[in-house]
């Protein structure tokens, strides 16, 4: 089977992985991200021919976050939510189509081109937009947008509207970081400068990568008193500026270096390891 990805800049050929994900990602898997993508464009023109809700898009956000490269590589979880939008689209007018995956890459090179960096910017301001949502921060203008942007993609424009929207939605994402900045500096404190040891203590440890502070939240709660050291891994550093997060003693420092050498760090390590949300890479068997 074969598959489509250029939304990273780490391609195994100029103009995208055609067989197989650098990141780990199979053909199946692309090519039904390429399918949710597609049920949360039909789901969204339901929602804005009915009614909005927070609920349904929690659902777009969630599934615009699932196709981010380096999040997802289950076809079974991905179909299963597939399944979850469709059922809420027909919830709201099953009368109302779904959109054609293969239309996403098809066009004008220009076009595609623009039609893609509304998708994959709009995929990543999904990821800011629910670890937003799951501190309970949302902000209704950036949810409006999901919704819009959406809609917009299924439809035909000329390059000087593609532009317009772009820089539309470059207004509406940078509203998005503000959001998630205000839900994280309000739940975990304004970040400040830290010194962070990379050696590992004796004793029983767990290694914490991807990129979701409340995931580590929790586990230093589960954690406190326990005589389990908690390293941060990747893009998990900057966790040790959050004063809500560095006064749990148990936090000691951090492990390896960056998320894409997650499977050779990993490796014969005698402690276990967390993956949260993005920035992961499916585990090596051993």
């Amino acid at each position: 089977m074969s598959m489509f990805c250029f939304q990273c800049e780490q391609t195994a050929q100029p103009n995208g992985c055609t067989v197989q994900g650098v990141c780990g990602k199979t053909a199946p898997v692309a090519n039904l991200q390429d399918e949710l993508t597609a049920a949360l464009i039909g789901l969204a023109r339901a929602m804005q021919a009915t009614e909005v809700t927070l609920e349904n898009v929690q659902l777009l956000k969630r599934g615009l976050f699932m196709c981010v490269t380096n999040v997802n590589f289950s076809e079974d979880r991905v179909q299963e939510f597939i399944d979850v939008i469709n059922n809420a689209h027909n919830k709201l007018d099953a009368n109302i189509p779904n959109f054609d995956w293969e239309e996403l890459w098809k066009g004008h090179e220009d076009i595609v081109s623009l039609r893609s960096t509304l998708l994959l910017g709009m995929r990543g301001m999904a990821a800011y937009a629910w670890h937003a949502a799951v501190l309970g921060y949302n902000d209704p203008e950036v949810d409006a947008w999901f919704v819009k942007g959406l809609v917009e993609m299924a439809k035909d424009h000329s390059a000087e509207e593609w532009l317009g929207l772009l820089m539309e939605f470059g207004g509406i994402n940078l509203a998005c970081m503000a959001l998630l900045d205000k839900a994280n500096t309000t739940t975990y404190g304004t970040p400040v400068p830290t010194t962070v040891p990379l050696t590992v203590e004796p004793g029983p440890f767990i290694v914490v990568t991807g990129h979701d502070l409340h995931d580590l939240k929790m586990l230093l709660e589960q954690t406190d008193g326990k005589g389990v050291n908690i390293y941060t891994h990747g893009e998990m550093l900057p966790c040790h500026a959050y004063p809500e997060l560095k006064k749990h003693p148990q936090l000691k420092g951090n492990f390896g270096t960056a998320w894409q050498n997650q499977q050779k760090e990993f490796v014969d390590v005698p402690g276990a390891f967390l993956f949260t949300t993005n920035c992961i890479m499916p585990p090596k068997e051993n």
